[in-house]
């Protein structure tokens, strides 16, 4: 919720404010892409100015954008490794403890006659997570 008013406060009046730049700045200019003889019709686009002021947002928001992948590639590169080594660490811990496991098998639990009472568990139930607390 909190998000969508944001984005309405901060969108609503940039789409306005685009609008009234766009309707302000809507006569032909030429962009000549040739510095050296600016007159040459070759090397020129014709279009509204708007135009050429949102072309060269968007092209500044790409660049950026790529110059940032580019920029936290190494993060990301380390990231993949911790997190491959992590694996790799968790699944040794299991091997481990499965082999444990194996090696000191739980004692089997005495019988009992019908009068003695059962053996408590090895391990105490308060330590235990209860599943119906939640």
């Amino acid at each position: 919720m909190l998000r969508r008013i944001v984005n309405i406060v901060v969108f609503v009046p940039l789409a306005i404010l685009l609008i009234v730049l766009s309707v302000a700045n809507r006569h032909e200019v030429r962009l000549a892409l040739n510095p050296f003889d600016p007159s040459d019709q070759t090397l020129s686009v014709s279009g509204p100015l708007f135009a050429f002021l949102f072309l060269a947002v968007i092209v500044g928001i790409l660049i950026g954008g790529v110059v940032m992948w580019m920029e936290q590639g190494k993060h990301r590169r380390r990231s993949r490794l911790e997190a491959r080594e992590a694996i790799k660490w968790q699944t040794l811990a299991e091997k481990r403890a499965v082999v444990a496991q194996q090696a000191n098998p739980a004692p089997a639990p005495r019988a009992t006659n019908g009068n003695a009472p059962a053996l408590a568990p090895s391990a105490p139930q308060a330590a235990l997570p209860s599943s119906s607390s939640h």
